[in-house]
Protein backbone atom coordinates (compact mmCIF):
# COMPACT_ATOMS: atom_id res chain seq x y z
CA UNK A 1 0.00 0.00 0.00
CA UNK A 2 1.55 3.55 -1.39
CA UNK A 3 1.67 5.75 1.63
CA UNK A 4 2.69 9.54 1.10
CA UNK A 5 3.46 11.64 4.37
CA UNK A 6 4.01 15.08 5.00
CA UNK A 7 5.67 16.24 7.93
CA UNK A 8 6.08 19.37 9.09
CA UNK A 9 5.93 21.11 5.99
CA UNK A 10 6.81 25.06 5.25
CA UNK A 11 6.58 26.70 2.36
CA UNK A 12 7.68 30.40 1.04
CA UNK A 13 7.75 32.41 -1.76
CA UNK A 14 9.70 35.53 -2.98
CA UNK A 15 8.22 38.62 -3.19
CA UNK A 16 9.73 42.40 -3.48
CA UNK A 17 9.30 42.90 0.38
CA UNK A 18 11.44 39.64 0.79
CA UNK A 19 10.13 35.85 1.56
CA UNK A 20 6.47 35.28 2.51
CA UNK A 21 5.45 32.08 4.39
CA UNK A 22 2.16 30.30 2.69
CA UNK A 23 2.72 26.92 4.67
CA UNK A 24 3.54 26.76 8.35
CA UNK A 25 4.15 23.28 9.42
CA UNK A 26 1.30 21.30 7.19
CA UNK A 27 1.45 17.21 8.40
CA UNK A 28 -1.00 14.51 6.26
CA UNK A 29 -0.79 11.03 5.54
CA UNK A 30 -2.84 10.05 2.53
CA UNK A 31 -2.71 6.22 2.05
CA UNK A 32 -3.84 3.93 -1.33
CA UNK A 33 -7.25 3.95 -1.21
CA UNK A 34 -8.06 6.81 0.68
CA UNK A 35 -9.58 9.88 -0.52
CA UNK A 36 -8.79 12.97 1.58
CA UNK A 37 -10.31 16.04 1.32
CA UNK A 38 -8.48 19.55 1.94
CA UNK A 39 -11.09 22.66 2.48
CA UNK A 40 -10.70 25.92 3.07
CA UNK A 41 -10.73 29.82 2.01
CA UNK A 42 -9.00 31.10 -0.56
CA UNK A 43 -5.74 31.71 0.16
CA UNK A 44 -4.88 29.35 2.89
CA UNK A 45 -2.56 27.70 1.30
CA UNK A 46 -4.38 24.51 -0.37
CA UNK A 47 -3.03 25.42 -4.15
CA UNK A 48 0.39 26.05 -2.48
CA UNK A 49 0.52 22.73 -0.88
CA UNK A 50 -0.21 20.85 -4.09
CA UNK A 51 1.94 22.61 -6.40
CA UNK A 52 4.54 22.56 -3.44
CA UNK A 53 4.38 18.55 -3.38
CA UNK A 54 4.50 18.17 -7.23
CA UNK A 55 7.70 20.40 -7.33
CA UNK A 56 6.72 23.91 -8.61
CA UNK A 57 9.44 26.23 -8.66
CA UNK A 58 7.94 28.86 -7.32
CA UNK A 59 8.25 27.43 -3.99
CA UNK A 60 10.69 27.36 -1.56
CA UNK A 61 11.02 24.21 1.04
CA UNK A 62 12.04 25.73 4.31
CA UNK A 63 11.52 23.45 6.02
CA UNK A 64 10.11 19.51 6.86
CA UNK A 65 10.05 16.79 4.34
CA UNK A 66 7.33 15.02 2.01
CA UNK A 67 8.16 11.13 1.24
CA UNK A 68 6.48 8.41 -0.90
CA UNK A 69 7.19 4.74 0.28
CA UNK A 70 9.81 6.14 2.14
CA UNK A 71 11.11 8.28 -0.62
CA UNK A 72 12.28 11.55 -0.51
CA UNK A 73 10.10 12.96 -2.99
CA UNK A 74 11.63 16.49 -2.51
CA UNK A 75 15.18 15.53 -3.14
CA UNK A 76 13.10 14.56 -6.82
CA UNK A 77 13.17 16.39 -10.47
CA UNK A 78 9.56 17.03 -11.11
CA UNK A 79 9.98 14.29 -13.46
CA UNK A 80 11.11 11.75 -11.46
CA UNK A 81 7.78 12.73 -9.13
CA UNK A 82 5.68 11.62 -11.93
CA UNK A 83 6.99 8.49 -12.47
CA UNK A 84 7.53 7.90 -8.33
CA UNK A 85 3.77 7.86 -8.85
CA UNK A 86 2.54 11.37 -8.30
CA UNK A 87 -0.38 13.02 -9.98
CA UNK A 88 -1.33 16.38 -10.01
CA UNK A 89 -4.73 17.63 -12.00
CA UNK A 90 -4.37 21.52 -11.70
CA UNK A 91 -6.86 24.02 -11.35
CA UNK A 92 -5.84 25.55 -14.74
CA UNK A 93 -4.84 23.23 -16.69
CA UNK A 94 -2.34 24.75 -19.37
CA UNK A 95 -2.10 23.82 -23.36
CA UNK A 96 0.06 22.34 -25.04
CA UNK A 97 0.21 22.82 -29.16
CA UNK A 98 1.48 20.65 -31.15
CA UNK A 99 1.27 17.25 -28.82
CA UNK A 100 -1.70 15.24 -29.62
CA UNK A 101 -3.91 13.80 -26.20
CA UNK A 102 -2.97 10.35 -27.67
CA UNK A 103 0.44 10.37 -27.84
CA UNK A 104 0.91 12.34 -24.77
CA UNK A 105 -0.93 9.89 -22.56
CA UNK A 106 0.83 6.86 -24.15
CA UNK A 107 4.03 8.82 -23.54
CA UNK A 108 3.61 9.49 -19.93
CA UNK A 109 2.27 6.17 -19.59
CA UNK A 110 5.12 4.68 -20.83
CA UNK A 111 7.77 7.02 -19.11
CA UNK A 112 5.99 5.51 -15.50
CA UNK A 113 5.40 1.74 -16.99
CA UNK A 114 9.01 1.52 -18.28
CA UNK A 115 7.41 0.45 -21.26
CA UNK A 116 5.05 1.47 -24.29
CA UNK A 117 1.57 -0.22 -23.54
CA UNK A 118 0.26 -2.46 -26.42
CA UNK A 119 -0.79 -0.51 -29.31
CA UNK A 120 -4.21 -2.33 -29.40
CA UNK A 121 -5.12 -2.50 -25.76
CA UNK A 122 -4.63 1.21 -25.68
CA UNK A 123 -6.37 2.49 -27.97
CA UNK A 124 -9.18 0.33 -27.00
CA UNK A 125 -8.59 1.35 -23.10
CA UNK A 126 -8.11 5.07 -24.45
CA UNK A 127 -11.16 4.70 -26.28
CA UNK A 128 -13.63 3.12 -23.21
CA UNK A 129 -11.83 5.96 -21.07
CA UNK A 130 -12.89 9.10 -22.81
CA UNK A 131 -16.08 7.73 -23.66
CA UNK A 132 -17.12 6.99 -19.83
CA UNK A 133 -16.00 10.95 -19.58
CA UNK A 134 -18.18 12.19 -22.42
CA UNK A 135 -15.43 13.17 -24.05
CA UNK A 136 -15.05 13.65 -27.92
CA UNK A 137 -13.15 10.72 -29.45
CA UNK A 138 -11.93 13.26 -31.86
CA UNK A 139 -10.38 14.90 -28.78
CA UNK A 140 -7.72 11.81 -28.78
CA UNK A 141 -5.54 13.49 -31.83
CA UNK A 142 -6.40 17.28 -30.88
CA UNK A 143 -3.56 18.95 -28.71
CA UNK A 144 -3.70 19.04 -25.17
CA UNK A 145 -6.25 21.40 -24.03
CA UNK A 146 -5.71 23.27 -27.38
CA UNK A 147 -9.48 24.98 -27.52
CA UNK A 148 -10.79 22.79 -25.08
CA UNK A 149 -13.36 24.67 -22.71
CA UNK A 150 -12.96 24.77 -19.21
CA UNK A 151 -14.62 21.98 -18.60
CA UNK A 152 -13.25 19.53 -21.25
CA UNK A 153 -10.06 20.07 -19.91
CA UNK A 154 -10.93 18.61 -16.46
CA UNK A 155 -12.66 15.77 -18.05
CA UNK A 156 -8.84 15.87 -19.98
CA UNK A 157 -7.04 15.98 -16.40
CA UNK A 158 -9.42 12.72 -15.09
CA UNK A 159 -8.73 10.88 -18.49
CA UNK A 160 -4.78 11.24 -17.49
CA UNK A 161 -5.55 9.69 -14.01
CA UNK A 162 -7.69 7.04 -15.05
CA UNK A 163 -4.85 5.93 -17.81
CA UNK A 164 -1.63 6.64 -15.74
CA UNK A 165 -3.02 4.86 -12.05
CA UNK A 166 -0.93 6.83 -9.94
CA UNK A 167 -0.17 6.01 -6.64
CA UNK A 168 -0.84 9.46 -5.10
CA UNK A 169 -3.40 12.05 -7.29
CA UNK A 170 -3.48 15.73 -6.00
CA UNK A 171 -6.55 17.05 -7.82
CA UNK A 172 -6.34 20.72 -6.92
CA UNK A 173 -9.52 22.26 -7.39
CA UNK A 174 -10.89 20.40 -10.30
CA UNK A 175 -14.36 21.34 -9.44
CA UNK A 176 -13.60 25.23 -10.03
CA UNK A 177 -15.98 25.93 -13.26
CA UNK A 178 -17.74 23.10 -13.85
CA UNK A 179 -21.69 22.97 -14.62
CA UNK A 180 -23.85 20.60 -12.90
CA UNK A 181 -23.48 18.01 -15.90
CA UNK A 182 -19.39 18.31 -16.22
CA UNK A 183 -19.15 17.89 -12.47
CA UNK A 184 -21.13 14.72 -12.08
CA UNK A 185 -18.94 13.14 -15.39
CA UNK A 186 -15.98 14.21 -13.63
CA UNK A 187 -17.10 12.89 -9.91
CA UNK A 188 -17.89 9.63 -11.37
CA UNK A 189 -14.26 9.74 -13.02
CA UNK A 190 -12.85 9.85 -9.53
CA UNK A 191 -15.29 7.44 -8.15
CA UNK A 192 -13.76 4.61 -11.06
CA UNK A 193 -10.06 5.65 -9.56
CA UNK A 194 -11.44 5.60 -6.05
CA UNK A 195 -12.77 2.55 -6.42
CA UNK A 196 -9.83 0.70 -7.56
CA UNK A 197 -8.05 0.82 -3.79
CA UNK A 198 -4.65 1.96 -5.52
CA UNK A 199 -4.53 5.17 -5.65
CA UNK A 200 -4.88 7.33 -2.61
CA UNK A 201 -6.60 11.33 -3.32
CA UNK A 202 -6.10 14.50 -2.22
CA UNK A 203 -9.12 16.52 -3.16
CA UNK A 204 -8.39 20.17 -2.75
CA UNK A 205 -11.71 22.38 -3.31
CA UNK A 206 -13.42 25.42 -2.05
CA UNK A 207 -16.70 23.77 -2.27
CA UNK A 208 -18.58 20.66 -0.50
CA UNK A 209 -21.06 20.23 -3.67
CA UNK A 210 -17.97 18.09 -4.59
CA UNK A 211 -18.57 15.94 -2.42
CA UNK A 212 -22.19 14.82 -2.91
CA UNK A 213 -20.65 12.97 -5.35
CA UNK A 214 -17.21 12.16 -4.19
CA UNK A 215 -17.55 10.46 -0.93
CA UNK A 216 -14.57 11.44 1.43
CA UNK A 217 -12.61 9.10 4.06
CA UNK A 218 -10.94 12.52 5.73
CA UNK A 219 -11.91 15.84 5.93
CA UNK A 220 -8.95 18.36 6.31
CA UNK A 221 -9.84 22.17 7.05
CA UNK A 222 -6.93 24.66 5.78
CA UNK A 223 -6.13 28.28 7.55
CA UNK A 224 -3.37 30.26 7.25
CA UNK A 225 -0.84 27.53 5.95
CA UNK A 226 -1.85 24.77 8.62
CA UNK A 227 -4.41 22.39 9.20
CA UNK A 228 -6.63 23.58 11.88
CA UNK A 229 -9.44 21.12 11.77
CA UNK A 230 -9.48 17.30 10.67
CA UNK A 231 -12.40 14.90 10.80
CA UNK A 232 -15.08 12.83 9.00
CA UNK A 233 -17.44 13.80 6.15
CA UNK A 234 -19.83 15.07 9.10
CA UNK A 235 -17.21 17.80 8.99
CA UNK A 236 -18.17 18.89 5.23
CA UNK A 237 -21.35 19.16 6.20
CA UNK A 238 -20.72 21.06 9.20
CA UNK A 239 -18.46 23.75 6.91
CA UNK A 240 -21.16 23.72 4.41
CA UNK A 241 -24.15 24.88 6.96
CA UNK A 242 -21.81 27.24 9.06
CA UNK A 243 -18.91 28.19 6.76
CA UNK A 244 -15.57 28.56 7.78
CA UNK A 245 -15.27 31.57 10.34
CA UNK A 246 -15.55 29.18 12.99
CA UNK A 247 -12.28 27.62 12.06
CA UNK A 248 -10.79 30.64 11.66
CA UNK A 249 -12.13 32.72 14.40
CA UNK A 250 -11.24 29.40 16.34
Amino acid sequence: MSVLEIKNLQVQVSTDEGPKDILRGVDLIVRAGETHALMGPNGSGKSTLAYAISGHPKYNIVGGSVTLDGQDVLEMSVDERARAGLFLAMQYPVEVPGVSVSNFLRTAITAVRGEAPNLRHWIKELKESMAALQIDPTFAERSVNEGFSGGERKRTEILQMELIKPKIAVLDETDSGLDVDALRVVSEGINRVQASGETGILLITHFTRILNYVKPDFVHVFHAGRIVREGGPELAVDIEENGYAQFVTA
